[in-house]
């Protein structure tokens, strides 16, 4: 089942993409642009939602409905 995780994508002086999540403490993933962020981001995630699975500990995650937001990053 598909759910639905908020990150927030912050842009470092360095000139890397940090990408959090206020839902899922602990996931933290850097990458040189938005889209490796990202990428990161749900492989940690995976592997969060794994461990808490192994210890009985459920995250309170919203379930993707029929329809929902996304917002769409471009190179323009």
């Amino acid at each position: 089942m598909e759910k639905i995780i908020n990150i927030h994508v912050k842009k470092l002086p360095e000139g890397v993409y940090l990408a959090t999540s206020e839902d899922m403490p602990g996931l933290v993933a850097l990458g040189r642009t938005v889209t490796e962020a990202l990428e990161i981001a749900r492989d940690v995630a995976r592997k969060l939602i794994e461990a808490r699975a192994e210890r009985s500990s459920e995250l309170n995650l919203s379930t993707v409905g029929n329809s929902f937001d996304y917002p769409l990053i471009v190179n323009a």
